[in-house]
């Protein structure tokens, strides 16, 4: 019997947690380079105060208010306070351009917006004039200047003084009015082509959200979460939502740059992250243990055996005999712990949604004791569609369907979902809604299979499958994360499609690989010098073969460039979740791409 969705309501929850544990510690934030905190009391007045100020300009049940920042502890309150009076928070990622901005503004028909520094209040100000629903602008932080513009902005450190005591029966009234069917959020899918669409999600998904995680990944009170990536993503927002609705506690990391930080000053117990975190440190761990002493090499392979001895006997419910948890003992005092630390220590649970995460790099983090939990989701469904259970993290696939949610493969093997956490549709756009939907089940345009045992394995996205000129189709994230796994890979785009082979964009560890030129008495001057290096040509070409074993022979890189940069955000050639945006990478890249199906190969 599935619980009832009422008590879930985030408003609720989040308030009975605070009022339970009033003077325990809800969140931490970083000030002035150190880790501060607030109490739950300390933040819930926090909230109160700025939703009774909220109402006090007239903000209706169902406006639409906006938030432009990186994240922070004011980015969190600013959500909350929405919440709290049954308005529609739209979260803006930071690094949105000016004219994702006005679309989303006016989209939206955004009332007010919260801006996190100098940068995004200018861009808001200078929006004022073309975005005729904006009536305010808040400023997030104590050190942004106005400027003169259509909208005299606020600012967030003043709203928080505000009074509530004149406003709390309002405050009550909208508390108690919150309805399973009213729109909690408004996420602009970034999308990796073409126009973003506002992915409706209403108070009921969220309920089920909380009620279906309350059952498949239950997190106990006080356990404490890192959060580092955007907030203005489903995946992080749902999750650090979810914790502090279980009584848990978040740390927000403004600056995601910093997470190695981060992790040993703030040790979390639990976090949500995506592959490319374990990528990075799983080819630095690598790369450090290649260039080791032959003992030391030796060591860490004896230690990493008896971790994956123990991570299997664990998963398959069997108790071992003394003398191999003995030597799992030892393995992890010399070796297995030290890893551990790497990522503070505590770790007890790591969720890892966003892309596909390597088999083997999973079989790394789990044979060293970190317990990653892979999943699959989007923002159409509230994130979370399955996930693996603490007791059965198996490396292949991403789990079981959360606790009512169905899932099937329709046609071309797309991945079907049905269930309480599926949006009710895209704002504003019913066409596109209804083509998101067959008979009631939402189509995530994503390709794959249900095991024997109910588990779902991801194949690829349908929509960026790529088929040669030979007729053979080419998963890119695939191929893409077979070569990934070389240490000195940071990025990798492939192309294949309507060519008769596959070519690759690469961008290399440039300090790993300049490290490698010194060693070998190389000259350079800088990246582009260093990547023009006959040597270091052989050398990646030798690495990206050794990589390609599993792959079939058509599915291989045959041919590739190096790069002197890496693929960004600010570009355009990722999303803010760091996803390829394979059609603006083809465009910059042209004259590259065309170069490589111009050699002999």
């Amino acid at each position: 019997m599935p619980l009832p969705l009422s008590p879930f309501l985030l408003a609720k929850q989040i308030r009975s947690a605070g009022q339970q544990h009033a003077g325990r510690e809800a969140v931490r934030f970083q000030q002035d380079g150190q880790w501060r905190s607030l109490t739950w009391k300390q933040l819930l007045a926090k909230v109160e105060a700025l939703a009774a100020a909220l109402l006090g300009q007239g903000c209706a049940p169902q406006d639409k208010i906006a938030i432009l920042s990186h994240n922070s502890i004011e980015w969190l309150i600013a959500d909350l306070a929405c919440l709290a009076i049954r308005a529609v928070s739209v979260p803006i990622y930071a690094t949105s351009s000016q004219e994702q901005i006005q679309y989303i503004l006016n989209d939206a028909e955004v009332k007010l917006l919260f801006v996190g520094d100098q940068q995004q209040y200018n861009t808001a100000n200078s929006l004022s004039n073309a975005c005729p629903h904006l009536r305010g602008i808040i400023t997030m932080a104590s050190n942004i200047t106005a400027l003169p513009g259509a909208i005299a902005p606020q600012a967030l450190g003043a709203l928080l003084q505000t009074d509530p005591s004149p406003h709390r029966r309002q405050l009550v009234a909208r508390l108690n009015s919150i309805a399973l069917d009213d729109l909690f959020t408004l996420i602009y899918t970034s999308g990796t082509t073409g126009e973003p669409k506002g992915v409706m999600l209403s108070q009921g998904n969220m309920a089920a959200v909380v009620q279906q995680h309350h059952i498949a990944v239950p997190v106990e009170e006080n356990t404490l979460s890192l959060s580092f990536l955007p907030l203005s993503h489903v995946y992080e927002r749902s999750w650090s939502l979810y914790v502090l609705c279980c009584g848990g506690r978040v740390a927000y990391l403004s600056d995601p740059t910093q997470v190695q930080q981060a992790l040993t000053d703030v040790q979390p117990q639990v976090m949500c992250a995506v592959p490319r975190l374990f990528e990075k440190i799983h080819s630095a761990i690598t790369s450090k243990v290649a260039t080791a002493p032959l003992h030391k090499r030796l060591l860490f392979a004896w230690s990493l055996h008896q971790g994956r001895r123990q991570f299997n006997a664990e998963m398959a419910g069997r108790r071992r005999a003394l003398l191999p948890r003995l030597l799992h003992a030892l393995a992890d005092k010399l070796i297995l712990q030290k890893l551990r630390n790497v990522l503070g220590g505590q770790l007890q649970l790591m969720s890892v949604g966003g892309a596909r995460l390597d088999e083997q790099v999973n079989q790394f983090f789990q044979y060293i004791g970190i317990a990653l939990i892979s999943g699959y989701g989007a923002t159409e469904t509230s994130a979370t569609v399955t996930c693996h259970r603490s007791h059965d993290r198996r490396t292949s696939g991403v789990g079981l369907p959360l606790p009512d949610l169905q899932v099937r493969i329709g046609a071309n093997d797309e991945i079907l979902v049905k269930g309480a956490t599926i949006m009710p549709g895209y704002y504003n756009r019913p066409q596109d809604t209804a083509a998101a939907f067959e008979n009631g089940w939402l189509k995530t345009g994503d390709a794959g299979y249900l095991d024997k045992e109910g588990h779902l394995h991801i194949t690829d996205r349908i929509k960026e499958l790529m088929k040669t000129s030979n007729g053979k189709y080419i998963a890119p994230q695939r191929v893409e994360g077979m070569v990934a796994r070389e240490p000195l890979i940071e990025q990798i785009a492939i192309n294949a499609d309507g060519r008769n082979f596959v070519a690759a964009l690469i961008v290399p560890d440039h300090r790993a690989l300049g490290a490698w030129a010194k060693q070998q008495g190389l000259r350079f001057g800088n990246n582009a010098e260093l990547i023009a290096l006959p040597q270091v040509v052989q050398l990646m070409a030798q690495r990206i073969a050794a990589s390609q074993s599993e792959l079939a022979r058509y599915e291989k890189v045959k041919q590739f460039t190096l790069l002197d940069r890496p693929f960004s955000i600010d570009r355009g050639e990722l999303t803010p979740t760091l996803k390829l945006r394979r059609r603006v990478i083809n465009e910059v890249f042209a004259d590259d791409i065309n170069a490589m199906y111009q050699r002999q190969h």
